[in-house]
């Protein structure tokens, strides 16, 4: 058994954190906030050189052949500095999906221009209602003069305004179907969200035209769309470790230098139990996200029972360490100039992404049969 990454991975980890901490500072990510798309297009390029948006992607079709232990360090990292890109909805969720539904011409094209840096792709799933419930899907695509007609609205569209292609979740008359649309096809309209570092978009669908070819698979792609699904909120996890890792530190650092009666007010119990909270808090997580990393890229069978349980205590272990981040910080903690209050928008949004934890207990306690 190993129950640590290899030096391979932690050198990785090493250069990857070194590129963030160059590319990902405090200002650069509140500049990309005030932005439509909310990322830099000249850092997606570099990225691809780095082999980033293609580690996971098999070597024939311009990817590394790497897996999602990989990704997890990157995820963890990301998260670190709040990296703002559409990395989770094109690498996390897009590529593989690609993958399992697409042909050999649809791979070649679309995992390639991932590949390289050409396209951000997302996958509209949710609609107004905002469950991820893929059984509650019911925009419909209608088979008609050689092609389809999609019909209906998403919302909460990851990155739905930079991506270059959508892949669209619709009723067909054999299920559901999963549908390549290129984003300027489609009307498109950004959210405000809590969380300025993540965009959001509405999608509409009214009458859009794709052309069979467009089709990802032949049947119904629920189940590899559900599949890709319980492997991203893994990744989720892993980033929520990353960003709940810093509020520890940030608490820690300031206990240390914010002198009260004149002493460090870490050395009060009180702070003193935060952060020891805190700390168990981060390693307990850290656990869950490895453990699951590894069951995503070895155990599919393993990874229904860890997938829900790490999605729903990581998220919820970074939000309680980004709230007593801001408690420690005091006054200071509650202004916009701080960063206490970007993790703690980005721990929220973490928490709600994909279903709250109150939801993955539940499909927890369900595959348990409890």
């Amino acid at each position: 058994m190993n129950f640590a990454f290899s030096e391979e991975q932690e050198e990785f980890r090493r250069l990857a954190k070194k590129w963030l901490a160059e590319n990902s500072t405090s200002s650069q990510v509140r500049a990309l906030m005030d932005t439509e798309l909310g990322f830099d297009q000249s850092q997606w390029k570099e990225m691809a050189q780095l082999g980033w948006q293609g580690m996971a992607i098999p070597e024939e079709f311009g990817g590394a052949g790497f897996g999602y232990l990989e990704l997890a360090i990157l995820f963890e990292e990301m998260g670190r500095t709040l990296f703002p890109s559409p990395f989770l909805s094109t690498v996390g969720i897009a590529a593989p999906l690609i993958l399992a539904l697409g042909s050999d011409g649809q791979k070649q094209d679309l995992l390639g221009g991932i590949a390289a840096g050409e396209d951000v792709v997302t996958v509209a799933i949710t609609e107004p209602d905002g469950s991820w419930d893929l059984a509650q899907i019911s925009a419909s695509a209608t088979k008609e003069n050689g092609g389809f007609t999609l019909e209906g609205t998403k919302s909460y569209v990851l990155d739905g305004l930079a991506a270059d292609v959508l892949l669209v979740a619709a009723r067909t008359e054999d299920g559901l179907g999963l549908f390549a649309v290129r984003g300027d096809k489609l009307e498109r309209r950004g959210l405000q969200t809590m969380d300025q570092t993540r965009k959001l978009a509405k999608v509409k669908l009214d009458g859009v035209k794709v052309p069979l070819e467009d089709r990802l698979g032949a049947e119904n792609a629920e189940s590899a769309l559900a599949l890709v699904l319980e492997k991203a909120i893994v990744l989720i996890a892993n980033e929520s470790v990353g960003g709940a890792e810093v509020c520890l530190e940030m608490s820690v650092e300031y206990a240390k230098t914010r002198h009260q009666f004149g002493r460090p007010i870490g050395s009060f119990q009180a702070i003193k139990h935060k952060c020891a909270d805190m700390l168990v808090q981060v390693e307990s997580a850290k656990s869950a996200a490895y453990y699951a990393a590894w069951a995503a890229q070895e155990d599919e069978n393993e990874l229904r029972t860890v997938a829900p349980l790490a999605k729903s205590y990581c998220t919820e272990a970074y939000f309680h360490c980004a709230s007593e981040n801001i408690q420690i910080h005091g006054g200071i903690g509650f202004t916009w100039e701080h960063d206490a209050h970007l993790y703690f928008k980005r721990a929220k949004s973490s928490q709600l992404l994909f279903g709250d934890p109150a939801h993955h207990r539940a499909v927890l306690a369900s595959r348990l049969g409890i």
